[in-house]
C-alpha cells in the first residue's frame, strides 16, 4: 500500500493504491545510531527527558521528535511520516512500542524508554564526531536539520551516508565553516546558535498576505509564527515576528509574477476540472502565489506541495515529470487536489481537509482542529483571489 504523505502542522498520511518500484509499500522513514569521540558540551542540543506532548502543541516540526519516529520505524513500529511532528501516529507507535518492552505506555521519551531503543536511542547530539558510517539517535536528529540543505526526507534514516555528508558541507559552506562533511566541535557550536527573531512593523495598507510576499514565506507560517488567525486584521504598527526563512530578494532575483502564477492557476483548472475559484483560494492562502517559499517540513512552491507529493503527483496521476518551476508546481497542485475532491465525491471541505491532513487521517479519525482552520480561511478566500 502506498502512503502518499500531505503535512504542514501535525502529522498526516493518507494512503492510496498499490504500486511497483519506488512506490511499493509505506515512503519508509528510519532509524538511529554513530561513533565515538570525546564529550563535546553543547547544552542546548542535549536533554535527558523529552515529553512528545510539546511537540505537539508547537506550531514547527521538532527533530528530536523525528529521531523518536526514526528510532520507533527501525523497531518495527510505524510512526507515520518523520515530519517531527507529533500526531496520532508517532503516539500511537510509542505506546505500542513501549507497552511491547515492558514499560510504562505514557508517551513520554524517558531514560528507559531511549534505553529501550537501543543503539537507536544514544548518544545526545554533540556527544560524538559523526562522520560517513555513524549510526544512531544524534544522526537522525542531525539529518533531520540538514533537509533545508537539500537532503531529502527519505534519508533522515539516522545513517550517516555520503548523501548525509553532502548536505553537511552545504550546511557547512553557509556558515563559514570548513567543508569537510564532519560534524565536530564548531559544526554543533553553530548547530546550537539560534537566530536573532527578526521582527516586521506592519506599516498602512499592510496585510499577512502583503508583507508574506515581500519575505517570500507563507501567509500560513507568518500567522501560525505570531499565533494570530491569518483572517485577523491588523494594524500598523503592530509588530510580527518573521518565520526563519524570511528574506527580500533583489528586483534582479524575484520569480514569476502574481499575474502569471495566477494564468497558470486557472488555465490547469479549466483542464483538470477544478473551480479556478478554489484553486486560487487554496494557493494563496499557501504561498501568496509565491513560487520560492519552502515550509519548515519541505513543501515548496505556489501549492507548497512536499516531493514526495510532487513525485506521487508526477508518477501515479500524471504519469509523466512535470518541471521544477511555478508552472509545473500549479499543474501538480491543481491536479492533486482534483484528485482529493475525487475522494470525496466532490465535496470541497473534505477536499481541502484531505489536502492539508491527508485523506486517510480525514477518513478514519475526523478532521484536526488545525485542518478545521486551514479549511476555514480557504473556503473564506473563495472567489476574493
Amino acid at each position: 500500500m502506498l502512503c502518499q504523505l500531505s503535512y504542514r502542522g501535525r502529522q498526516r498520511e493518507n494512503c492510496t493504491r498499490r504500486l511497483r518500484g519506488p512506490w511499493a509499500g509505506r515512503i519508509a522513514q528510519r532509524a538511529a545510531e554513530p561513533v565515538p569521540m570525546r564529550r563535546l558540551v553543547v547544552a542546548c542540543l542535549a536533554l535527558s527527558v523529552v515529553t512528545l506532548g510539546v511537540a505537539e502543541r508547537a506550531p514547527g516540526a521538532n527533530a528530536r521528535v523525528a529521531a523518536v519516529q526514526v528510532a520507533l520505524r527501525a523497531h518495527g513500529f510505524d510512526p507515520g511520516p518523520v515530519d517531527g511532528v507529533r500526531g496520532p501516529l508517532t503516539r500511537t507507535a510509542l505506546t505500542r512500542f513501549q507497552r511491547a518492552r515492558g514499560l510504562r505506555a505514557d508517551g513520554r521519551l524517558d531514560r528507559r524508554t531511549r534505553r529501550a531503543f537501543g543503539s537507536r536511542g544514544r548518544p545526545l547530539l554533540g556527544r560524538r564526531e559523526l562522520a560517513v558510517g555513524a549510526v544512531g539517535w544524534d544522526v537522525a536528529v542531525l539529518e533531520f536539520r540538514l533537509r533545508r540543505f537539500g537532503l531529502g526526507v527519505r534519508a533522515v534514516d539516522g545513517r550517516f551516508t555520503p548523501r548525509t555528508a553532502a548536505a553537511l558541507r552545504r550546511y557547512q559552506r553557509r556558515h563559514g565553516l570548513v567543508p569537510d562533511g564532519i560534524a565536530g566541535r564548531h559544526t554543533y557550536r553553530a548547530l546550537s546558535r539560534r537566530a536573532a527573531v527578526r521582527y516586521h512593523t506592519v506599516q498602512p495598507g499592510e496585510s499577512f498576505f502583503s508583507i508574506a510576499a515581500r519575505y517570500h514565506v507563507s501567509p500560513w507560517l507568518l500567522a501560525r509564527r505570531n499565533g494570530i488567525p491569518l483572517m485577523r486584521v491588523i494594524v500598523p504598527g503592530q509588530r510580527l515576528a518573521l518565520p526563519a526563512s524570511a528574506r527580500v530578494l533583489p528586483a534582479a532575483a524575484r520569480p514569476a509574477s502574481a499575474e502569471a502564477v495566477r494564468a497558470a492557476i486557472d488555465y490547469w483548472s479549466r483542464v483538470y476540472a477544478v473551480d479556478p475559484r478554489l484553486a486560487r483560494a487554496l494557493a494563496w492562502m499557501e504561498s501568496g502565489f509565491q513560487q520560492d517559499v519552502v515550509s519548515s517540513v519541505g513543501a515548496i512552491g505556489v501549492m507548497q506541495l512536499l516531493p514526495e507529493t510532487w513525485e506521487f503527483v508526477d508518477t501515479v496521476l500524471l504519469g509523466e515529470s512535470t518541471p521544477r518551476d511555478y508552472r509545473g508546481n500549479v499543474r501538480a497542485g491543481v491536479r492533486y487536489l482534483r484528485w482529493q475532491l475525487d475522494q470525496f465525491g466532490g465535496d470541497v471541505r473534505l477536499a481541502l481537509a484531505g489536502w492539508y491532513q491527508g485523506a486517510r487521517a480525514v477518513r478514519e479519525v475526523g478532521l484536526y482542529d488545525d485542518t478545521r482552520l486551514f479549511v476555514r480561511v480557504v473556503l473564506a478566500l473563495h472567489g476574493t483571489v
